[in-house]
């Protein structure tokens, strides 16, 4: 009876991997990047879309050869302006028992940028609302219909709302549950901007399956021990719950502070090398579960690779181009939500493995052919992201 117990929680340790790789082979989500500058009622700025996701709704790629150069966006350019638009709402909102007021917005002008995702289309755009604006209804909805994992993330500025002279400044992030917000600029806006940030690191966790099966890996074998070749299981809780509080301990410590040097600009490295090796890191730490060969103290291991993560969690900061002011907070918010999200995952997944980690089912099963799972996907990863390749569809 107590066998099939414990298959039974090792089939359900199963279906939580197979959860996570499942998703794993959802489309990579993706973000643009909407940066507006209020004065009365002027409003300018400029909103950064990507090539890739553009190509998607408009088929930019006309002589599919994968490659969008700019002859194909340029002849485009209105169509391009027209959809932006239309997906985009922005207006005083109702006061003392007035309708809200549309304001008009137009694209001025397009240019192309690169991130560290790859090449962006830019709209710089222009608008003037009925008056002076104190708040500001923001209506979303780019790319939601193909991609419901698409994120708009916005940078607000208003110089007359800051006095003396200097900027207010607000962000927010628009995902497809909360794509309408109205933003109040006379607002400090601080704890405001910190519940976002810390909701979005948690968001980042949760979409970022690379972070997300590189701690898979790490943690799996928590609940064991290397003993004359073979894995045994952990004698205790205490010890499994040391192994596991080391690891994380470990990752965050490591990655905190590559992220920060990373979004302070103390630190950059190139986005491809970052990508690629972050999908090293999967591979190589899933292959260890089957054929030891790094340090046994594997919190070293997680400090050592999560330094490399940091610089990929900087990537959405880094792109937003926070002002210095709304840095350190954003920084410190997104960095709570990430850690936060790393603790649901492990709350999830330790009880589950140290229930079943003395079933065969465990070693075999969730050990064995989960690494297997999380190897076959980094490589496919690490080959795409070092060469350039298409090879897998996520």
């Amino acid at each position: 009876m107590m066998t099939r117990s414990r298959n039974l929680i090792a089939l359900l340790a199963v279906l939580v991997l197979s959860w996570v790789v499942s998703v794993a082979h959802a489309h990579k989500p993706s973000d643009s990047y909407l940066s507006l500058q209020v004065d009365g009622e002027k409003i300018t700025g400029q909103w950064d879309i990507a090539l890739r996701d553009l190509d998607l709704v408009l088929d930019l790629d006309r002589n599919a050869d994968a490659a969008i150069d700019w002859g194909e966006v340029r002849a485009r350019h209105a169509e391009i302006a027209a959809y932006a638009l239309s997906r985009l709402t922005l207006a005083q909102p109702a006061s003392s028992g007035e309708q809200g007021a549309t304001c008009k917005l137009a694209v001025t002008d397009h240019l192309i940028d690169n991130h560290t995702d790859g090449a962006y289309a830019v709209l710089k755009m222009a608008g003037t609302c009925p008056s002076a604006v104190a708040s500001l209804s923001v209506n979303y909805s780019l790319l939601f219909d193909v991609d419901a994992q698409h994120r708009g993330l916005l940078k607000l500025e208003s110089r007359s709302a800051g006095g003396d002279g200097a900027p207010f400044v607000l962000s927010a992030v628009f995902p497809a549950d909360n794509a309408a917000q109205t933003l109040k600029l006379a607002e400090s806006g601080g704890w405001a901007q910190f519940a976002t940030y810390v909701s979005d690191g948690v968001k980042h966790i949760a979409i970022g399956i690379d972070h997300i099966l590189f701690l898979v890996a790490l943690l799996l074998p928590a609940v064991l021990l290397r003993s004359s070749g073979k894995w045994v299981p952990v004698a205790d809780w205490s010890t499994a719950f040391w192994n596991v509080l080391k690891i994380v301990t470990a990752f965050t410590v490591a990655h905190s502070i590559t992220l920060s040097l990373a979004v302070l600009e103390v630190v950059q490295l190139p986005s491809r090398f970052v990508e690629s090796a972050i999908a090293a890191s999967v591979l190589i730490t899933a292959l260890d579960n089957l054929w030891p060969f790094l340090p046994r103290k594997r919190w070293l291991v997680a400090f050592v690779f999560g330094l490399l993560h940091g610089f990929g969690f900087a990537n959405v900061l880094i792109d937003l181009k926070l002002p210095a002011s709304a840095l350190v907070l954003s920084l410190f918010g997104f960095n709570i939500g990430v850690e936060m999200g790393q603790l649901i995952l492990v709350a999830i997944l330790m009880p589950l493995a140290y229930v079943s980690r003395t079933s065969r089912g465990y070693t075999r099963v969730v050990l064995g052919a989960g690494s297997v799972v999380i190897a076959t996907i980094s490589l496919g990863w690490l080959l795409e992201r070092s060469l350039n390749l298409k090879l897998m569809p996520f």
